[in-house]
């Protein structure tokens, strides 16, 4: 044999041993047996079955105990499988945990820069809303002086010349229109050139409507009047007593559902008594110009935010679930001191959640860094409302982030938005309350005056609406405001409410 066929076969020898070692026990019994039951087999065929038979027997109960050894072994492994499982799980979730965290270090790198980004911006915006102040001031003069030219237009064309009329109408004439006929203008008309009647016209006869005249009229030129105005002196100093006295009232007008004309919420409004308890309240339009130019409007916002506060407390502790809403002068957002104030008695007084601020939605657009400071600690606490919109270009994502969650549109926007065309959106006007309520946001439409009005608001899916249509502002009782906490305010009654098809029927 060569070397080579040596090596192999001991390779070959070396590869079997460990078979061989596996299986020698059994190998060994085997054989064993072989040799002893082989010839019992032949002289002892009895014997040998029942020694078949026991060594059977033998092999069977060793089997079964080394399966269950093995089953036993099998399920502690697998308690500790399930235990490592778990424990693996709970470091994968505390990993997933911590990563998801950002660090403090990258989160305040990331404020310092925001914070100097809208700091440069402050100063800009700043003077950007004085000039706008002044435009809007300025603006405010020339429309009031508009609007009193035709109070003063009847009178002026009461002292021009009448109108030529026919000698047929002249019984008709009283003294009251004497002084107006010796005019030389009137003398020298054509239609005056006519003879007289030799007899006056009937008592009993109605007097003849005038006849187109053959000649006509010379126009009257319009004469120049001055502007007058916007408020005399002594209206400013009556507003500013009132003000300063016990003129300032808060009257409550309801917010109702649609179609069901539900009371769901309310709004302060500010009325000031100017002359006296007997005098008719006046409404902001009247009073808050004077007040803005004389620097009252802060003043203004804290005492009708004081009675606010309180209807708001005492709504809240009868239980009801209507809100109240009053819409901020949007000068008051340069005076932190108000919204400081606001927010601590926010953070002292949990029934304030039922209070609403709104402020004018060019302001929501021209926040500032400091202002949106102002209003973090009151959001969550108490209500944000979008209120005087200027268009209908609503960014629903953005308002929410604000913490808005109401917007009041007036309805003649809603409905005849074609009158503006500033005003539209990029969305239909039927899906703007829609798209808003998806975000959370509540659409109420406001200034609603006629029956008319309220099938094409509901056709339009606006949820709530507000208006004389539904109920007109009452004032809130004196004794209401002073009374102490365990007493019930008195809102206003709640409006009629009238069955859909009625509505219908009178909007036909």
């Amino acid at each position: 044999m060569s070397p080579g066929d040596r090596r192999a076969s001991l390779a070959g020898i070396q590869t079997m041993v460990p078979v061989l070692g596996r299986y020698a026990g059994l190998l060994t019994v085997g054989l064993l047996g072989l040799v002893v039951f082989g010839p019992l087999a032949v002289f002892l065929p009895l014997w040998s079955a029942l020694t078949l038979g026991a060594a059977a027997a033998l092999a069977g109960g060793l089997a079964l105990t080394r399966i269950a050894t093995l089953k036993a072994r099998c399920e502690k492994l697998s308690g500790e499988v399930d235990l490592l499982s778990r424990r693996l799980l709970k470091v994968e979730t505390a990993a997933a945990t911590a990563a998801a965290q950002p660090r403090p270090e990258t989160a305040e790198a990331a404020l310092r820069a925001q914070i100097e980004e809208l700091t440069v911006e402050f100063g800009l915006l700043s003077g950007i809303v004085r000039d706008l102040t002044t435009v809007v001031s300025a603006q405010d003069t020339e429309i009031a002086a508009l609007k009193a030219r035709p109070e003063i237009a009847p009178e002026i064309r009461t002292t021009e010349t009448p109108r030529p009329q026919p000698a047929a109408p002249v019984a008709a004439l009283d003294a009251a229109a004497a002084p107006l006929l010796p005019q030389p203008r009137a003398q020298a008309t054509p239609l005056e050139r006519v003879p007289p009647r030799p007899q006056p016209a009937p008592a009993d006869r109605q007097p003849v409507p005038d006849p187109v005249p053959s000649v006509p009229a010379r126009p009257i030129p319009p004469r120049p009047i001055p502007p007058r105005p916007a408020a005399a002196p002594a209206d400013e100093a009556a507003i500013i007593a009132a003000f300063e006295g016990d003129g300032l009232e808060i009257h409550l007008q309801p917010v109702v559902t649609l179609p069901q004309r539900k009371v769901v919420a309310y709004e302060a409004l500010a009325r000031l008594r100017i002359g006296g308890p007997g005098a008719p309240p006046v409404e902001p339009e009247v009073f808050l110009p004077v007040l803005e130019r004389f620097g009252r409007t802060t003043e203004l916002d804290r005492r009708m935010l004081q009675r606010a506060t309180v209807v708001a407390r005492h709504l809240a502790r009868r239980g009801s679930e209507t809100l109240l809403t009053y819409g901020l002068s949007p000068l008051s957002l340069f005076e932190p001191g108000l919204l400081r104030e606001l927010a601590r008695t926010a953070a002292d007084d949990p029934a304030l959640a039922g209070l609403t601020i709104a402020l004018p939605q060019e302001s929501w657009r021209r926040l500032d860094a400091g202002q949106r400071g102002l209003l973090a600690p009151l959001q969550g606490r108490i209500g944000f409302s979008l209120d005087r919109p200027d268009d209908l270009r609503f960014d629903a994502a953005e308002l929410a982030a604000l913490g808005i969650g109401q917007v009041k549109v007036p309805a003649e926007m809603l409905l005849r938005p074609g009158a503006g065309r500033g005003s539209l959106s990029d969305i239909a006007v039927e899906d703007t309350a829609p798209a808003l309520a998806r975000a959370g946001i509540r659409v109420v439409a406001t200034g609603v005056a006629d029956e008319a009005d309220v099938p094409d608001l509901i056709d339009l899916d606006v949820p709530f609406a507000q208006g004389t249509a539904f109920a007109a502002p009452r004032p809130v009782r004196a004794e209401v405001l002073a009374a102490p906490p365990s007493e019930e305010p008195t809102p206003p009654p709640e409006p009629e409410r009238r069955p859909f098809r009625s509505v219908l029927r009178r909007a036909v």
